[in-house]
């Protein structure tokens, strides 16, 4: 939290140009390297913060960085520190007008021939492909990156396209087709195969159960592919060897020792989590990539009718890559082929025949028509179903572009980290950022720190005319309470006493850096609203020379962009300064809770870990935060801790129609006053229910009661609720079993995606009246809703965390770290945040969990450093691009310590009145982040096919309009895409295909409901690695360093088989390894001879005394520091059951059912552009 910040006289002045702090003001950290003396200007080259309007120069300050060799200077001059185009930008030519931003171009996107442009038939004295400098406007291959395995072993690079690298999708095997039966037993490891109903097949020793009854359904309708790992990797494993899943309805893992399964409520089909495993009774089947099978040596070359690319095989209609002799086992089923269509010969790639179709207009050379993507593969492995007819000759498509050619993710990053890596100062006006991915430090010289604060856009389009046009939203993403990195300092905290904070008196915005005083001092006239308000006695000082106020770098409100005032009662609620907050545990010991281990270690956890490192202010002795406890299933019971007892008492509420709290006195306690009365209740909390038969539960009355004992206490804080089951028992808040995973990806997926009752909506707005947020901990074995209890946690600004088929001993580890980081992350609570902007625009909606009681204050009950508002900013009148455009977010809250206080941030932004100039300062991860939201509000009353048109749209419009504007007319064929916004194609196609917003049946009502959640709170940090995860190869580092790896492109053609490989989402990690791996690495990580003897049901890596195994369990441990939740590791093989469900989320691939890969998409986008612009 804050530390002090003595504004008392005499205190040390503060320098905003390094942003250090004396040392007796920050724990005795010396100022940083350069700091000038106390009290001194800043330097020239940095424009003096608060200084008058005029003096405060459009222009960027120093930290502009280097031009890139070769790259023309714009005529235009920047706007502030630009961040500097990437290799592939584009000198000044005939496309690029001058002083236009950056630009990048693909000349051999033309749709007018078969083949790039100047890459058909070799010319005389020419024996290949053009050099790189030929392609002008593609970047070369990145350095370290692999290329496709054309070639490997013999292997021709025909043999299969890039698109059909991600073997068969797990919605190939639903495993949703279990008719009402219960569940198969875990069978060697494999999950449970699709059976048509009847009963499961017995365990037939380590081979998978036989499909019974008809074949399989078909592939999941509409909606595209998933590709979030956040949902694809189910949070928890079964026990038994069963790959993680959650089977809504189906039976518990073995080493639950439940008895009898639950059977499915309601008759409801099981579910997967998050996109799981596919149905494993397949045989685990061979990647595409593979040395040479029969049937390929004698493949023709390629003709000149389709000359082939380097690293482009021809896409023909294939389904591919199985060997010929690759058959399904005795009773698989497969899918049947689509009507009038059926794969040809696996392995077999015919040359196109000469006179072969033409692209159709407005088509990419090998690129298929947007939503006329073939159908998946037929079975595992692109092997055909046993009934398969013979495939007929089919012409093979055209060529399409090679994806290296494409604008890489990973350059722009590693571009940006070696540019914009060290120090970020905020001095100047409208500075873009480094990207979120970049690690740097800020100095706060009068504009917040972008980790609180990021916009779209830093040159703000002087009309409204100008920002509709472009179709770029003009967004901002606060996260008020984000961590800050090493070197950063909180916000300072300022007492004023009983004058409390200063402000306007006409629009109420608080006094910032950007205020001018007037009148020798005795007035200052707002940015916002432009009224002269006095200045109080109290406040008074006098002006310099330059009219800035002589003790401007002595008050921190007048020189940093982030601080916070201590709040006068007239801020508090009747007047009353706030109590303490408080915590209350409220533990499910129902029959599952009980016999999963759940209680057990809560109370072992709490006691030994939670409890004795609750949060407090910096420099307090012991935290003032008060803890209470309850227990349930269908009936309440509250606990008496008070310390002069000498046992804990407990009391029983089973009256849920009318809910109370039996104790106020002796509830709620300060930890160390009642240690020892804890630590007993904790002991004896499993022992009273270990023998709990009761399977119905209550929700809807745990929450009142929690609430009512914080309002009864007259205390904000939180609600930590354990929780298994469906709240079926007769009680308020009771839910139906309404599951029809069906309905996903179809029209009516509205209609269970969103709550069934307004009941939690109701309860939740009465939690944020009393500043009581809702923290949701889910241990699922079937279907629970998601969706509806959710609903309080939005309101309130809770988390929620989800466990499919919880096991101690498997997820204890994961939900114990989770537990952790949300209790003892710094806190706010009874929080009001409030958006001001300068005159002539202002914020028109808001997106996040919250809750609005009108139009202009965002409610929310706790704000911890995950919090992350988003809102959307319009014109209302036309803007001056020499005033600029100026934003303040206040935030209102109760501190850890039960002090009222004020958060202020402060941004400057400029205007423009070019599009050249807008286009120059995006920020592209806040634009995507902005656009799933938007989705994942619009998906609750729209059709998936609206949603994802809408993006689509959006995508083309934005990069129509800066063809249109910002580059010289050239040839119909050539994509021409600005720098900044390159990867706006790859991006909007990963939030297109991603299971919060267009996961199918292949996951679970419950997971699609619960990543759209997730993704309504995320900043865009969170959702760059989530909507793009990293990819990171490990058998290639450097094993005595401790730096983390750069990334590869996740696609399947840049894994090798002798390769191991770390991806994660900042939800979830994969560990892939392959299967040529050395013997030498198994052994060193391992401990076992082979890949083929690793024990995948692992859930972790355990650390040998060697340096493989030390790398990389730091690796892992690195990046699960750097996420706010905890990664659960699960091992992947190549040709490994599991191994469709990793590809799921290599995002450049072909995904699932209609999904696009990067390629197609990019191609789909250009057609729409040129659609627009004709």
């Amino acid at each position: 939290m804050s530390s002090q910040f003595p504004y008392q006289g005499g205190a040390p002045p503060f320098n905003p140009n390094t942003g250090g702090y004396p040392p007796n003001i920050y724990n005795g950290m010396a100022p940083p390297p350069g700091a000038q003396p106390p009290g001194k200007m800043p330097p020239p080259n940095g424009p003096p913060v608060g200084a008058p309007q005029g003096q405060f120069p459009p222009q960027g300050g120093p930290m502009g960085p280097p031009a890139r060799p070769g790259f023309q200077p714009a005529g235009f001059p920047p706007t502030g520190p630009q961040r500097p185009p990437g290799p592939s930008a584009m000198p000044g030519g005939p496309n690029n007008f001058p002083g236009g931003p950056p630009t990048s171009k693909f000349n051999s996107m033309s749709i007018n021939d078969g083949v790039r442009p100047g890459w058909g038939p070799p010319r005389p004295g020419q024996s290949g492909p053009p050099q790189p400098n030929q392609m002008n406007g593609f970047q070369p291959r990145p350095p370290g990156h692999p290329h496709a395995p054309s070639g490997q072993g013999g292997f021709p690079p025909s043999s299969v396209p890039p698109s059909m690298n991600t073997g068969p999708p797990p919605s190939s095997m639903p495993p949703t087709s279990m008719g009402g039966g219960m569940p198969p037993p875990s069978v060697g490891g494999l999950p449970p195969s699709s059976m048509g109903g009847g009963m499961p097949p017995p365990s037939v020793g380590g081979l998978p159960p036989s499909s019974m009854g008809g074949g399989m359904p078909p592939p999941s309708v509409g909606g595209l592919p998933p590709s979030s790992m956040a949902g694809g990797m189910p949070p928890s494993s079964m026990g038994g060897g069963m790959p993680p899943s959650s089977m809504g309805g189906g039976m518990p893992p073995p080493s639950m020792n439940t008895g009898m399964a639950p059977s499915s409520v309601g008759g409801m089909p099981p579910q997967t989590s998050m996109a799981g495993p596919p149905g494993g009774s397949l045989p685990p089947g061979p990647r595409p990539m593979y040395p040479q099978q029969p049937g390929y040596g004698s493949q023709a070359p390629p003709t000149s009718h389709s000359q082939q690319f380097p690293g482009m095989p021809p896409q023909g209609n294939q389904f591919g890559g199985a060997p010929p002799s690759m058959v399904p086992p005795q009773g698989q089923s497969m899918h049947p082929p689509a009507p009038n269509t059926a794969p040809p010969r696996p392995g077999f790639q015919r040359p196109p025949a000469p006179g072969q179709m033409p692209p159709q207009p407005g088509q990419f050379p090998g690129s298929v028509p947007y939503g006329q993507q073939p159908p998946p593969p037929m079975g595992y492995g692109g092997a055909p179903g046993p009934q398969a007819p013979p495939a007929p000759m089919q012409p093979p498509q055209q060529k399409r572009l090679d994806p290296d050619q494409m604008p890489s993710p990973i350059q722009v990053i590693e571009d940006d980290k070696r540019t914009r890596s060290g120090v970020f100062q905020t001095n100047a006006r409208g500075s873009v950022p480094p990207l979120v991915t970049t690690n740097f430090t800020t100095q706060d010289q009068g504009n917040a720190n972008p980790r609180f604060i990021r916009s779209t856009m830093y040159n703000v389009p002087c009309t409204a005319d100008m920002l509709k046009s472009s179709h770029i939203p003009f967004s901002l993403a606060i996260s008020p309470f984000a961590e800050l990195g090493p070197q950063e300092h909180p916000p300072p905290l300022v007492d004023l006493g009983e004058l409390g904070p200063v402000r306007c008196k006409r629009c109420k915005a608080y006094m910032n850096p950007f205020m001018q005083f007037i009148d020798g001092g005795r007035r200052f006239q707002c940015v916002f609203c432009g009224a002269a308000t006095d200045v109080p006695n109290e406040y008074f000082a006098h002006l310099d020379h330059t009219g800035r106020r002589v003790d401007t770098y002595n008050r921190a409100e007048l020189c940093l962009g982030s601080y916070e005032f201590v709040a006068t009662k007239d801020y508090c609620k009747n007047g009353v300064p706030p109590k303490e907050p408080a915590f209350i545990f409220m533990i499910d010991v129902s029959y599952n809770s009980v016999k999963s281990g759940l209680v057990q270690l809560i109370c072992d956890k709490l006691k030994s870990e939670i409890l004795i490192n609750l949060p407090k202010e910096t420099g307090a002795s012991e935290s003032e935060i008060r803890v209470g406890f309850v227990t349930y299933h269908k009936e309440l019971h509250f606990y008496n801790v008070k310390g002069s007892l000498a046992q804990p008492q407990m009391m029983v509420v089973s009256d849920l129609e009318d809910m109370f709290v039996p104790l106020v006195d002796g509830f709620l306690v300060k930890l160390s006053e009642s240690e020892a009365v804890i630590d007993s209740l904790l002991s004896q909390i499993p022992q009273m229910f270990s023998e709990s038969k009761e399977t119905e539960l209550v929700l809807g009355p745990v929450i009142q009661a929690g609430l009512d004992a914080l309002q009864s206490a007259d205390r904000a804080g939180r609600l930590y609720i354990f929780h298994t089951g469906l709240p079926t028992a007769e009680a308020p808040g009771k839910i139906k079993n309404r599951d029809d995973r069906k309905l996903l990806g179809t029209e009516k997926e509205k209609t269970i995606l969103s709550p069934q009752t307004s009941f939690y909506n109701k309860l939740g707005t009465d939690c944020v009246a009393a500043g009581c947020s809702v923290e949701l901990f889910l241990f699922p074995n079937q279907y629970i809703d998601v969706a509806t209890m959710s609903d309080v946690c939005r309101v309130t600004a809770g988390n929620i965390f989800k466990y499919s088929y919880f096991q101690a001993d498997l997820d204890g580890e994961r939900f114990i770290e989770d537990l952790k980081m949300t209790v003892l992350r710094s806190q706010a609570f009874d929080a009001i945040l409030r958006v001001r902007t300068s005159t002539g625009i202002r914020p028109v909606d808001f997106y996040g969990n919250f809750y609005m009681a009108n139009t202009t204050d965002v409610e929310m009950a706790s704000i911890d450093a995950d919090s992350c508002v988003s809102l959307e900013i319009k014109h209302d009148d036309k803007l001056s691009e020499s005033e600029g455009a100026f934003i303040q977010v206040a935030v209102l809250y109760t501190s850890i310590s039960g002090q009222r206080r004020l958060r202020c941030h402060n941004l400057s932004l400029n205007c423009c009145a070019q599009m050249a100039d807008l286009f120059r300062s995006c920020e592209l991860d806040v634009l995507v982040n902005f656009f799933a939201k938007q989705a994942i509000r619009t998906s609750l009353n729209a059709n998936p096919k609206q949603v994802r048109e809408h993006i689509m749209n959006e995508t083309a419009q934005i990069l129509a309009c800066y063809r249109k504007n910002c580059a010289n007319p050239s040839s119909p064929g050539q994509l021409v895409l600005p720098e900044c916004m390159k990867l706006l194609p790859l991006y909007a196609n990963c939030v297109i295909k991603n299971d919060s917003i267009s996961g199918g049946s292949e996951i679970s009502t419950d997971d699609r409901s619960y990543l759209m959640h997730l993704v309504n709170s995320m900043d865009p940090s969170t959702s760059n690695v989530f909507f793009y995860p990293a990819l990171l190869p490990f058998h290639n580092l450097d094993m005595e360093s401790s730096e983390i790896p750069s990334a590869i492109r996740c696609s399947n053609e840049r894994l090798e088989d002798n390769g191991i490989y770390l991806l994660e989402n900042g939800l979830s990690m994969f560990l892939w390894i392959g299967h040529s791996v050395k013997p030498e690495m198994i052994q060193d990580i391992f401990a076992v001879q082979s890949a083929a003897q690793v024990d995948i049901d692992k859930v972790q890596v355990l650390q040998l005394d060697n340096p493989v195994s030390r790398r990389l369990c730091d690796l892992i441990g690195k990046l699960r520091e750097r996420r706010s939740r905890y990664l659960k590791l699960t091992i992947v093989r190549q040709r490994d059951k599991l191994e469709p469900w990793f590809n799921h989320f290599l995002v450049e691939d072909k995904g699932m059912g209609s999904g696009s890969s990067y390629v197609d998409f990019l191609c789909h986008i250009h057609k729409e552009i040129r659609n627009i612009l004709n």
